[in-house]
């Protein structure tokens, strides 16, 4: 079994930045992706970045490329989303999944484990 726990969701204004880390624990990844997904309110859960865990590949949502960051640290079990230049339509409950599929993985289906998400609210 996998868990998950993500943290640094606040409030922040339109411009500013946030670091959010998902914190994975019960088996140690070797291998698999892991994800980010946010759902706005009123919204649908809708992807935002992924990175390949073994390989460091990864993907972004065109809405979030250029402001966006994925990494994780192997030693730590943690994935990493800085986000920069936020903006109010990024604010949403952010989630991590993790997948055991080893490349690029945009589809809520293909993820196995959720985290319980962290709030992001960007004020204008």
């Amino acid at each position: 079994q996998v868990q998950l726990v993500e943290s640094g969701g606040g409030l922040v204004q339109t411009g500013a930045s946030l670091r959010l880390s998902c914190s994975i624990s019960g088996r140690t990844l070797r291998s698999g992706a892991v994800g980010w997904f946010r759902q706005g309110p009123g919204k649908e859960r809708e992807f935002v970045s992924t990175i390949v865990w073994n390989f460091g590949f990864t993907a972004y949502a065109d809405s979030v490329k250029g402001r966006f960051t994925i990494s994780r640290d192997i030693s730590k079990n943690t994935v990493y989303l800085q986000m920069n230049n936020l903006k109010s339509e990024d604010t949403a409950v952010y989630y991590c999944a993790a997948s055991a599929r080893t490349r690029p993985v945009m589809f809520e289906y293909e993820y196995d484990y959720w985290g319980q998400g962290t709030q992001v609210t960007v004020s204008s």
